[in-house]
Formats: structure tokens, C-alpha cells, sequence
């Protein structure tokens, strides 16, 4: 089962799913200044491995790190949780909040309803 990462883990993870592999030091030349120290970002990894969302192969003393869960399947997650949490599993309550909130017009609306005939089409 997928777990909810903190926002130290996330930032991380995306980048390694923009990479598909790298070492610690390529993490962090992809993070933005100021940049975390080396041990902070390696003992994050590995509690991702822990989590089960990251794992190594091991190239002498060098480890190659690399996601094991799919961003799509984080992303799926993660909507389901704000769904279930914030908009009681209703997305007329999403789309609501989306037009109150971020001053969502019918442009976007419309463009919304043309992606959602698409992928329907598509299936």
C-alpha cells in the first residue's frame, strides 16, 4: 500500500521520477538552492526505501537509486486522498472550490469538459 510523503520525500521522489536513476549527488544538483546536505538527502532516500518507493543497485561502494512506485499511482493516490478528505469524494465539490477559489472561468471549465470527453473516448 502507498504511504504519504513528507514534502522533503516528494521533492525528492519527483526527481526521481524526472531521472528514473541517479546517486545522491545528482539529487542534489537538481534541488534548488539552498541546497540540503548530502547526508540529509541519503538518509531521506533511504527512508523512501523503507517506505517502499525507492531501491538501489549497488555499483562498488556507489548506490544507484531508482522509484519502485509509479508517479501515476502516487498521483492517484494523493488525489484520492484530498478527494476523500477535503471534498467528500464529490467532484462537483472539487470543480466548486477550483471556480470559487481560483477564479476558474468557463474557458477553463470548457477545456476541462472537452480533456474529460477525450480520455472518455479514448478508454
Amino acid at each position: 500500500m502507498i504511504k504519504e510523503l513528507t514534502k522533503a520525500e516528494e521533492q525528492i521522489m519527483l526527481i526521481l521520477w524526472e531521472m528514473g536513476e541517479a546517486l545522491v549527488k545528482d539529487v542534489i544538483e537538481k534541488m534548488n538552492e539552498p541546497k540540503p546536505a548530502y547526508n540529509t538527502v541519503s538518509t531521506v532516500i533511504r527512508v523512501l526505501e523503507t517506505k517502499g518507493f525507492v531501491d538501489h543497485k549497488a555499483i562498488g561502494n556507489t548506490y544507484i537509486y531508482f522509484p519502485i512506485i509509479k508517479e501515476t499511482d502516487y498521483k492517484r493516490f494523493a488525489l484520492n486522498k484530498v478527494m476523500n478528505n477535503y471534498f467528500e469524494n464529490s467532484y462537483e465539490s472539487l470543480v466548486s472550490f477550483l471556480v470559487n477559489e481560483k477564479s476558474m472561468g468557463t474557458k477553463e471549465l470548457d477545456e476541462i469538459i472537452q480533456l474529460a470527453e477525450k480520455l472518455k473516448n479514448n478508454k
